[in-house]
């Protein structure tokens, strides 16, 4: 099992939103209130502990006067620097913890020993700008919000004592390859990224927290002068599809075709519309 894994991934969260949001508001970034909506994601490729947070963060900061302060370039802030800030705060926090008496589970001496390692090695923040539009990066976030560590289709045989496993190789081009687990050992693997009861894997932050969310987000919109989102009670919920989308007929190529209905989505399809002549 993992050990005082609640106060690990919370000092993580807290960790992470400290550094970035005092990198926001210092006045020669962005000089603003950040916001963040972040996933916490605990396995990799072979289920072992990897934990790490998938962090969306919006290209700019609200500032004190109600003003947007656009962020200057497709990088909110330099990558080595955010590593060196989390890195210290996160081990900041854990020797803290460990003052206090929180990580009774572990001896203090081999705290200290594990926290000097921790200092000793270079941290790596992966930050990517957004290219592709904001919906294709809210749809990568949306993978890691649901999903468990181990999908059946991985699951490629079991003999009775063993059970082949396929991965991707991040180290090797993401080439696909197989690898055997003794089903103890893949239980035991697995059950590591069983979070604690209760426990908030996906958390909002600054002025995408959910006390503040609808005030902040009416500020930035009227910074920037853009529109208010539809309302979805407005005759429509969520599996409608606008009344504008309409396509031409494939046969006559004069009349138009509309959607009338739409089905729900199925675990690794899109939502299905029907449509009929009009």
């Amino acid at each position: 099992m993992a050990v005082h894994d609640r106060l690990l991934y919370a000092l993580l969260f807290e960790a992470v939103w400290a550094t970035l949001s005092n990198f926001a508001a210092d006045p020669k970034r962005l000089d603003g209130r950040l916001g963040m909506t972040a996933v916490l994601h605990t396995w990799g490729q072979t289920l072992t502990r990897h934990v790490h947070l998938h962090c969306l963060i919006p290209g700019g900061a609200l500032g004190a006067d109600g003003t947007w302060h656009a962020a200057r370039s497709t990088m909110l802030f330099p990558v080595r620097a955010l590593a060196r800030h989390v890195r210290g705060g996160l081990v900041g926090r854990l020797r803290a913890a460990a003052e206090a008496g929180k990580l009774e589970h572990i001896a203090p001496a081999e705290v200290d020993a594990v926290l000097d390692r921790l200092m000793g090695k270079n941290w790596v923040v992966d930050a990517r700008p957004c290219v592709s539009g904001a919906e294709t990066v809210v749809d990568y976030l949306g993978r890691y919000s649901h999903r468990t560590a181990l999908s059946d289709g991985r699951l490629l045989g079991f003999d009775g004592e063993r059970v082949r496993l396929a991965y991707k190789d991040y180290r090797d081009g993401a080439k696909r390859k197989v690898m055997t687990l003794d089903a103890e050992e893949l239980l035991r693997r697995f059950l590591l990224h069983v979070l604690p009861a209760g426990f908030m894997r996906i958390r909002h932050f600054g002025f995408l927290a959910n006390r503040c969310r609808k005030r902040c987000l009416a500020l930035i919109r009227s910074a920037l002068a853009a529109p208010a989102p539809r309302d979805k009670r407005d005759g429509d919920d969520e599996n409608s599809v606008p009344a504008a989308m309409t396509l031409p007929c494939p046969r006559c190529r004069r009349g138009r075709m509309r959607a009338v209905s739409t089905l729900p989505p199925r675990a690794g399809t899109h939502r299905a519309i029907r449509l009929e002549g009009g």
